[in-house]
C-alpha cells in the first residue's frame, strides 16, 4: 500500500495453518468489515469475505510449512481495502497472469475469482523472514464508505 495513505483501520490475527484456520479468517474479516459500518450484505463485505475465503484456503494448501501458522491483516486507507495473507513457503508462489488453471483442472480457480473481484491484486515476498505475502485491493467509492463520525457499537 503507497505510503501517503493514512491507514483508518487494521486488523491482525495469526491462525492455524489448517481449513478450520481458513474458515475463522474469512468469518473475522467479514465480522471486522461489518463493524467498520460494511454491513454482511454489502458489495464491499461480500467481495472481501471471498477474497480472503480464496486467500486462506490457499495458505494451508500451498503455503503450509508444518507447525507454523499464516497470517491476515486487512487495511482501510482512505477508500481502499488491502487484504494480506502470509505463509512461510517461499517456494510455492501463486501465479500472477492468467490463465490460473487449465480448463480440466479441479483446483486453481480461486485466483481467478481473486483477479475478478480485486482493483488490484499481487505477490510479494514476506518481510523479514522465509515466505510471502499474497495480497489483493479493493477500492470502494466514497459515496460508499461509512462516515467516521458512525456511532461505535459498545
Amino acid at each position: 500500500m503507497p505510503q501517503h495513505l493514512v491507514t483508518e483501520h487494521e486488523f491482525a490475527m495469526r491462525f492455524t495453518s489448517t481449513p478450520r484456520g481458513a474458515r475463522l479468517a474469512r468469518r473475522l474479516v467479514s465480522h471486522r468489515l461489518n463493524d467498520w459500518g460494511h454491513p454482511y450484505t454489502t458489495a464491499a463485505n461480500e467481495a472481501l469475505t471471498l477474497i480472503t475465503a480464496e486467500l486462506a484456503s490457499n495458505a494451508p494448501r500451498h503455503g503450509n510449512v508444518p507447525g507454523r501458522d499464516f497470517h491476515v491483516r486487512l487495511t482501510l486507507a482512505e477508500v481502499t481495502f488491502r487484504i494480506e495473507v502470509t505463509d512461510t513457503r517461499t517456494e510455492r508462489q501463486p501465479p500472477t497472469t492468467p490463465p490460473f488453471a487449465d480448463s480440466a483442472s479441479e483446483s486453481g480457480r480461486g485466483l481467478l475469482l481473486v483477479s475478478a473481484l480485486a482493483d488490484d491484486w499481487g505477490v510479494a515476498p514476506r518481510r523479514n523472514a522465509p515466505g510471502k505475502t499474497v495480497w489483493a485491493e479493493l477500492r470502494v467509492p466514497a459515496s460508499v464508505s461509512p462516515c467516521s463520525s458512525r456511532p461505535r457499537r459498545s
